[in-house]
């Protein structure tokens, strides 16, 4: 009788941790999840920010190679000194 007590109990204490380790378990997959959505956005983020920092850059190049041609205009639409 005494080792059935025993039994049981530790059939219980088997039950109760395999239902613990369900809802942890549960529990990290859920946080898991709400890291993958939160990682999913920082890389989209991420990218936006790449995309915005190159359509600047290029704008930025852009710039330049207007101003020159401007320059260039300029220089060639004024008379020579020597005339």
């Amino acid at each position: 009788m005494m080792t059935e007590e025993k039994r049981i109990i530790f059939i219980t204490d088997l039950i109760d941790q395999r239902i613990r380790k369900e809802k942890e378990i549960e529990y990290y997959e859920e946080q898991l999840e709400e890291i993958k959505k939160k990682l999913f956005w920082l890389h989209k983020e991420k990218q936006l920010t790449e995309i915005i920092i190159d359509i600047i850059e290029k704008e930025k190049v852009v710039d330049i190679r207007e101003k020159m041609y401007e320059r260039i205009e300029v220089n060639s639409s004024e008379p020579d000194q020597g005339e």
